[in-house]
Parts: C-alpha cells; sequence; structure tokens
C-alpha cells in the first residue's frame, strides 16, 4: 500500500468537496478557501500517513520481537504488577503448561512457592525504581503437575504493548542443582570416612600396642597373671569399638510404634539401677504429663536415653543427684531432660560432642552420642546439650507427641534409686 494513501485521499476529498461546491453553488473554483482546505488535508494527511507508518513499523518490531523470544530455548515471561503478559513456548512448557493462554493473566505469587515470594517483591520493588538489569537470583517454582523446580532467574525493565513491564529470563537449574548436592554430599561423606578412618587407626593403636607389648613379655618367658588381664581388657576394647562401629553403618528396619514416654523411662532406669547405686547416683523423675505418647522404636530410644544415663553417672564420681524432666515444650512438643551435677563440659567443648571419636572421658570413642544423636534424627526430633564446668550437664531431647492425654492434672514426681 502507498504510504501516501491518507495524504492524496485528503487532498482528493477536498478537491472534491470545492467542485461540488463550484457547479452547484457556482463559486470560483481556485479561491482561497480552496487552497486553504486543501493545504490542511495535505498537512493532517501527511501526519496520518506517518503516524501509520510508524505503528506498522513498531508492530513489524514487535512482532520480530516475539518471534525472537519464541526461539530462545530459556523460558521467557513478561509481567506487570506481577501479572504475565507475555510467555514463550520455552516457558509454557516448563511450567507444564497447554499452552500459552493458560499462563496469560495468572499472577507470578500462584507459581512462585510462598518462601520465596518475598524475594520477588524485594526485586520487583528495585527495578521498579532503579530499572536496571537484575541478574541470577534463584526461585522455587510449582508446576500445574505439583512437581516443583528450581529456576535462576534475570530480569529487566522492557517496554511492551505500549505499556512498561517486566522482562524475565528462567534458566531450569534443578537437575544441575541435584547434581552439586549429590557432590557435595559424596564430599562430605568422604570427608566423614576419612576422619572416622582416622580415628579407627588411631583408637585401635593404642590397644593393639599394648598388646604387641605384652605379648613380647609373654615371649620372655614373663608369666604375670596382671598381663593376661591388660591383653584381654585391651581386646574387648577394640571389640566395643568395632560394635559401636557397626551399629552406626548396619541398616535395620525400624519399626515406629506409639509408646508411652514414662514408661519407657521407667523400664531404663531399672536396667541403669545396678551402675547408679554403686555410684551412689539418686535418680528422680520430674514428671507432670499423663501418658506422655510419642512416635518411635522403642529399644532405640531406650538405647539413647540407657546412654545419656550412662555418661551422667560417669561425670558424678562423687555421686549425686540426676534429675530427669519430661515436660510439655510447645503446642506440638514433648521435652525430657537429663539434668547431672557432675564435672561439667567447657562451653568450647560442646559443639564437637558427637563427633566420632571425640570424647570427654579417658576410655570413650563418642560413637555413643553419635549414635545417639542419629536416632534421634530419625525420630524427628532435636538433642541439645548445656554445660558449666564444675556445675553439671543439662542434655535435652524434643521429641514431636501423638496421642490428646498429654496433659494431665496430678503432679506425679517419683525418686528411684
Amino acid at each position: 500500500m502507498n504510504k501516501h494513501t491518507g495524504q492524496i485521499s485528503l487532498v482528493l476529498i477536498s478537491v472534491l468537496f470545492t467542485s461540488y461546491q463550484s457547479i452547484f453553488s457556482h463559486e470560483k473554483f481556485l479561491s482561497f478557501d480552496f487552497f486553504l482546505f486543501t493545504g490542511i488535508a495535505w498537512f493532517v494527511g501527511w501526519q496520518f500517513d506517518k503516524s501509520r507508518y510508524y505503528a506498522e513499523k513498531a508492530r513489524a518490531s514487535e512482532e520480530s520481537y516475539k518471534k525472537l523470544l519464541e526461539s530462545l530455548p530459556v523460558s521467557v515471561l513478561i509481567h506487570k504488577n506481577c501479572e504475565i503478559l507475555y510467555a514463550n513456548s520455552a516457558a509454557v512448557s516448563a511450567m507444564s503448561r497447554l499452552n500459552t493462554d493458560s499462563l496469560i493473566g495468572q499472577s507470578l505469587l500462584d507459581i512462585v512457592e510462598p518462601d520465596y515470594q518475598g524475594r520477588l517483591h524485594e526485586r520487583y520493588q528495585h527495578i521498579s525504581t532503579e530499572k536496571e538489569l537484575l541478574n541470577n537470583t534463584e526461585y522455587m517454582i510449582k508446576r500445574i503437575d505439583g512437581t516443583r523446580r528450581y529456576f535462576e532467574v534475570s530480569s529487566l525493565y522492557v517496554e511492551f504493548e505500549g505499556k512498561e513491564a517486566i522482562l524475565s529470563i528462567g534458566t531450569d537449574i534443578s537437575d544441575k542443582k541435584a547434581e552439586q548436592e549429590q557432590l557435595l554430599q559424596k564430599s562430605e561423606k568422604l570427608a566423614l570416612l576419612g576422619q572416622m578412618a582416622a580415628g579407627i587407626a588411631h583408637e585401635i593403636r593404642n590397644p593393639l600396642t599394648s598388646i604387641k607389648g605384652f605379648v613380647q613379655l609373654f615371649k620372655s618367658n614373663s608369666q604375670k597373671e596382671e598381663y593376661f588381664d591388660i591383653v584381654l581388657s585391651e581386646l574387648d576394647r577394640i571389640n566395643g569399638i568395632v560394635g559401636e562401629f557397626l551399629v552406626l553403618a548396619k541398616p535395620t528396619a525400624d519399626i515406629f510404634e506409639k509408646q508411652d514416654l514414662t514408661k519407657l523411662i521407667s523400664e531404663v532406669i531399672l536396667l541403669s539401677n545396678t551402675q547408679s547405686i554403686l555410684n551412689n547416683v539418686e535418680i528422680k523423675v520430674e514428671n507432670n504429663l499423663h501418658a506422655p505418647m510419642v512416635h518411635c522404636e522403642k529399644n532405640q530410644l531406650k538405647q539413647v536415653f540407657l546412654n545419656i544415663i550412662k555418661n551422667a553417672i560417669e561425670a558424678m564420681p562423687d555421686g549425686g543427684p540426676l534429675t530427669i524432666k519430661v515436660m510439655k515444650k510447645t503446642g506440638n512438643t514433648i521435652s525430657v531432660q537429663f539434668i547431672d551435677q557432675g564435672v561439667g563440659i567447657s562451653e568450647d567443648r560442646i559443639p564437637s560432642l558427637g563427633e566420632p571419636f571425640y570424647t570427654t572421658k579417658e576410655k570413650g570413642t563418642g560413637l555413643g552420642l553419635m549414635i545417639c544423636y542419629k536416632i534421634i534424627e530419625n525420630h524427628n526430633g532435636r538433642l541439645t546439650i548445656e554445660s558449666k564446668v564444675g556445675e553439671g550437664t543439662k542434655m535435652e531431647i524434643e521429641f514431636p507427641f501423638e496421642g490428646v492425654n498429654l496433659e494431665g492434672n496430678e503432679n506425679r514426681n517419683t525418686v528411684l534409686i
């Protein structure tokens, strides 16, 4: 189409109108009015053709712009005030949608996971104020099929269909993130394996050195009975280290059931009675809850309690009270506290407790507490330690509780010796 169509049309209309007036009104054709109206028609037509030309050029540019965005292998969304105005085919596929129409008009808040929406609002505010490119921010996107994917997004300020908007380019990094996580876990496992290997070598080398020395004495015909006792003791120590290590490594088929926490603690105290009496330790239970139920593997939980009570008794060489408190911690958490008045642990050593072969005891391995941490973690619980040197230690375990008979009216305090 001729780019001067509007100009020609309006000039032609002016000529026809003047011709009509000249024929039927007998007015002069080449009058001042003719030149005035024709000049105006020529100018208006020129402006009209000019605006139409630029509009067509803009439409062609926008079509080319959209074709470019469609050809990109990454997801592209154009949005304003969190409302999606445009989505390319890669974005439609990434969101597991059927077509573009299913995304247009939808809010980004319906797509971005709630934990990442604060980040989205912050970026919106920044880019609206600064109007600059923002690079590589991570979001978790929920797709229509219910799956979650991680996207790395860059955004910039653009003009789209005559409106100010934000263009966001997203790259799916879920597989890359999973691979990095696997590599990180593998690295951590290798580091832990190296640490444990070094610890095992160190712990086993000590009794082996003793055994080697006494075997050399046997060879020289020395038959002292106490030498045999030391060798047997060191062999038992090696066997104990290996046994604890196997508990950590061996997978078990755990059977979780509802158990009365008070009953489990009573059974453990009975098992610990002999050791507590020999060490002049009085075990006191303070419990104002009625049948607090937890979902657990009872033998594992008893192993944890036994280990903590054993450590507490050993921390009080001169005897003393060991208090076990059972209480409601929060709306859905129950707490078991083991409070001794032993030698205590220095604050700088507490963060290392639970690491393999890190122990405060002369002949300990550190594996017992490490096993406790693992068991409690498997029960969705949490173990915390507070201690002061010379004053004692408090070890607290928090569990999710089960059942409705959590609170009782009577204060059930008992002392077991």
